[in-house]
């Protein structure tokens, strides 16, 4: 039995995106998260998580991924793993630090769960930068697993540098949205 699995991004997010800007500002980068995160509400297609994979010191955008857990059916497919997922197919690289003169980082609408702290281990990124906490993400019903302080403490033991609280009321404010529109809490 072949078994073959296709993840695509939704329609609309072709639209949105600007491949050519360059995203300076760190909140530039964050405010791409958001809007990436909003329009997945207010499309429903997907749940109210964005992120997008930079290279971190030019500002250039590398991959987008917004969450596809409801939509495709699959519980894996958070906005972090897709970004990462992408940025791997795109750069034609297994890791994202085959090159020690760029690093990259993963801009994230809200702060990472267990699961995709996994995924950003192994992904070999170099920095992780948040808008909502996940006490954010807990008021509205997600719960998506044990992250303790000790796990960022190995993280950061290992290079991982972690920024969080960009943009954080803009952030929440999409988690808010999707909870009044009844968006399904599937963890």
């Amino acid at each position: 039995m072949k078994i073959q699995i296709q993840i695509e991004h939704p329609d609309w997010l072709a639209r949105q995106i600007d491949w050519e800007r360059r995203y300076r500002a760190l909140e530039d980068r964050m405010r791409l998260a958001i809007d990436l995160a909003r329009e997945n509400v207010l499309h429903k297609t997907g749940g109210p998580f964005g992120a997008a994979v930079f290279e971190r010191q030019s500002g250039r955008l590398i991959s987008v991924g917004v969450n596809l857990v409801v939509s495709q059916q699959n519980a894996l497919l958070h906005a972090e793993v897709v970004a990462l997922m992408t940025a791997h197919q795109r750069l034609r690289s297994f890791t994202l630090n085959t090159d020690p003169k760029i690093q990259y980082e993963l801009v994230t609408s809200c702060e990472p769960c267990a699961m995709c702290l996994g995924a950003i281990f192994a992904s070999k990124i170099k920095r992780v930068v948040w808008g909502a906490s996940r006490e954010d993400a807990t008021q509205i019903g997600f719960d998506e697993g044990p992250v303790f302080p000790e796990s960022y403490e190995y993280l950061k033991a290992r290079g991982l540098e972690f920024v969080g609280n960009i943009c954080r009321d803009e952030a929440k404010a999409v988690l808010d949205l999707y909870a009044r529109q009844g968006g399904i809490i599937y963890a």
